[in-house]
């Protein structure tokens, strides 16, 4: 088996190919685009033959157009590499310096020595509602932004003016405020004019991406909004930022993804203790959070059991909270798989099956046994060499299919 890793970078992609014992067979730099993309795969498939894996650094503003080229012309393996991964291994290799076959040579051997690493995946939804909750996102804080400087203003025209907390969302408000700063002179009641017209422009692009998102949530994850405490952005968040569920084998490697798995903190003859995992996907432990503190805090199905955490048990507030969210995890992948098994036929662009580098050489055939795992997975068909059937118009018109379907 060949594993062939990739510096991606704007305009052009280095790649260098290694053999099962991390020997470098041979490198080439292509251009950044569908035609260098096809390019490096029939340089792959002439040199090496179809058994190979590509290893990608886990950086998706440059990667995602050759993740989907390499996965649509002939059903190629994709994973993905994180840059702490690929520096460690290139700091412990015996070569110096810093080049692009030199941190594409990593990225292949620590896809090599990696067998879990995580499968690239292409899912229309997901990237929808990511897409959409990101750009909401952006607008508010820059809103929020322009709300503050706003209020000193208005604290400097007059401090007695008083306004109340979050009402310049509100139109009622913002007409109210614009008649009165109408009525005030001088160079600061220009600006804070100014900086409302700006905040008036922004609430209606605002508001017309939250119904945007809420109309999609609502048609596509009924049970996951269903769960107490998870409004609809809550939800897009959470489908935006776990993406495809076949690459978690269990509900307990999506609890890992989210940050909520416990790190072994001991050495020698010492207590064993575990210590909170800080990493993971901070926008999903957030919004796990979120929930946790709302059926907290109302009265939700979480409540009794964080009492039962504090007052029984003497755990911290930190402690019960990662309990509360350990389980608001396990529910959650839970209603995200039953979701995406009663939503419409809609396949991700993905060769997921696999853990990693290690799925091409052998499928794991076992039974599963935890109860929220999706059925078996289908096994991946042998990729077809690139030949010259797959042109470059082929995979700019799937491009530009994905670029209608999102919108972009």
């Amino acid at each position: 088996m060949i594993v062939i890793g990739i510096d991606a970078h704007k305009r052009t992609h280095t790649m260098v190919a290694i053999d099962h014992r991390g020997r470098k067979l041979g490198e080439k730099t292509v251009d950044a685009t569908t035609a260098g993309h096809l390019a490096a795969m029939r340089w792959a498939h002439t040199n090496f033959g179809t058994d190979v894996v590509w290893a990608v650094e886990d950086v998706r503003a440059m990667t995602a157009r050759l993740e989907r080229d390499l996965m649509t012309a002939g059903g190629q393996r994709v994973i993905r590499v994180p840059t702490k991964l690929m520096a460690g291994t290139r700091k412990s290799a015996r070569t110096f310096g810093k080049s692009d076959p030199i941190d594409a040579l990593a990225v292949a051997r620590a896809a090599l020595q990696e067998p879990d690493l995580p499968v690239a995946t292409h899912d229309p939804l997901s990237r929808e509602l990511r897409l959409l909750a990101d750009r909401r996102d952006d607008l508010v804080h820059y809103r929020t932004g322009m709300i503050q400087r706003l209020l000193w203003r208005v604290h400097e025209l007059d401090p007695t003016h008083r306004l109340r907390r979050g009402a310049l969302i509100w139109r009622t408000q913002q007409d109210a405020l614009a008649q009165w700063l109408d009525n005030q002179p001088g160079l600061v009641a220009e600006i804070a004019r100014d900086e409302l017209a700006d905040i008036i422009a922004v609430t209606p692009t605002i508001n017309a991406l939250e119904r945007r998102l809420a109309a999609t949530i609502r048609e596509t994850a009924p049970s996951l909004i269903a769960l107490y405490g998870c409004s609809t952005l809550m939800a897009a968040r959470i489908i935006g930022e776990a993406a495809d569920l076949n690459r978690f084998k269990s509900e307990a490697a999506f609890a890992a993804y989210c940050g909520l798995a416990p790190s072994p903190h001991w050495s020698g003859s010492g207590p064993r203790r575990l210590r909170s995992y800080k990493s993971g996907n901070r926008a999903l432990n957030a919004a796990l959070h979120q929930i946790g503190m709302i059926q907290i805090k109302k009265g939700g199905p979480a409540e009794p059991y964080y009492r039962r955490r504090r007052d029984d048990e003497h755990d911290t507030h930190g402690a019960a909270m990662q309990r509360v969210k350990r389980r608001i995890a396990r529910t959650v992948y839970a209603r995200l798989h039953a979701d995406r098994k009663n939503a419409p036929s809609a396949t991700p662009v993905t060769d997921s099956t696999g853990d990693g580098v290690q799925a091409g050489v052998q499928r794991r055939a076992a039974p599963r046994t935890d109860t929220h795992a999706p059925p078996t997975r289908s096994t991946v068909t042998s990729p077809r060499p690139v030949g010259e059937h797959v042109g470059i118009d082929e995979l700019v018109a799937i491009n530009d299919r994905w670029a209608a379907a999102l919108g972009l």
